[in-house]
């Protein structure tokens, strides 16, 4: 299946400007599970996704096309995963056209990042809407957890900054962390952004910068999106999702996306199809300026 449902010239792979890449990795989950499920329940969801965009006052997906390639699959050992991860990112992005990763776990975002540098170089900057900053160190014995996924980024010298927006919770420790970062992390909790006061310094570290947005499901309101592993209260309104996504395409620009934890549940297929049409939204906007 097709994201979006798109047919005909522009869903095939040598027209589309977007290639969607399903990354269905689900090995450190802490809590719920089923995330490995994610992929499939948003190219599914996706297929009842109107294409008409009245913002665009048009169906943007036939002007730019999308075509998905086949599930990734990866080794059990999570470094490899990234390092697999990596690999296909960064070949699908070397001519140039937008990488969308679907998760899967959170962990699958660092190996995107890597892919994104060896394809386009730095510097690189790192737009994270997320209930939790993932500024581990390590997490139950694994550096490679969901839960350090940030914090294995910043390792990188060429990504510049990490902005996290939306999140309600952390541990000491990821709060030390971004406070000795020298201004490489910055993070706005959900009570910053639902209060408007993100919006000035965000476009300040945003303006001009090349910026790969990872989307952590469980950064909206469980209200939107309750089917994911590490819900948390309070979160990230649709239209706030919605201006951040827009705000970073129109003062930066989007060179790669992924969005991860969606773990689809009976019942809660509205999860679904929230996520497939957020995608939809942000994808159209990475490719328009905003």
């Amino acid at each position: 299946m097709n994201f979006l449902a798109l047919e005909g010239p522009p869903a095939t792979f040598e027209a589309a400007r977007v290639l969607i890449l399903p990354i269905p990795l689900e090995s450190t989950v802490s809590w719920g599970g089923g995330t490995a499920d994610g992929p499939r329940a948003i190219i599914a969801a996706s297929q009842h996704v109107e294409l008409f965009d009245h913002e665009h006052d048009g169906e943007p997906a036939r002007e730019y096309g999308v075509h998905t390639l086949p599930e990734l699959g990866l080794s059990d050992d999570p470094a490899v995963a990234i390092a697999e991860i990596a690999a296909a990112v960064a070949a699908a992005a070397a001519d140039g056209r937008l990488v969308v990763a679907l998760g899967g776990e959170h962990t699958i975002s660092a190996g995107v990042n890597h892919g994104l540098l060896e394809a386009l170089g730095g510097p690189l900057s790192v737009v994270q809407l997320d209930a939790h900053s993932d500024l581990r160190a390590s997490y139950e014995g694994t550096p490679y957890s969901h839960a350090c996924v940030a914090r294995r980024i910043l390792e990188d010298p060429r990504v510049e900054q990490v902005l996290q927006l939306g999140v309600r919770s952390v541990d000491a420790e990821e709060v030390a962390f971004a406070r000795a970062s020298d201004g490489r992390v910055r993070t706005w909790y959900a009570e910053a952004i639902h209060e408007g006061g993100w919006r000035e310094e965000f476009v300040a570290r945003v303006r001009g910068r090349r910026v790969h947005l990872t989307i952590d499901v469980d950064g909206l309101d469980p209200a939107i999106v309750p089917a994911t592993g590490t819900p948390e209260p309070d979160g990230l309104s649709w239209r706030e999702a919605l201006e951040i996504v827009a705000t970073t395409a129109a003062e930066g620009s989007i060179v790669g996306i992924d969005c991860v934890e969606l773990a689809p549940q009976p019942g809660l297929h509205h999860a679904d199809f929230a996520v497939a049409k957020l995608l939809y939204k942000t994808i159209t906007h990475a490719l328009n300026g905003g």
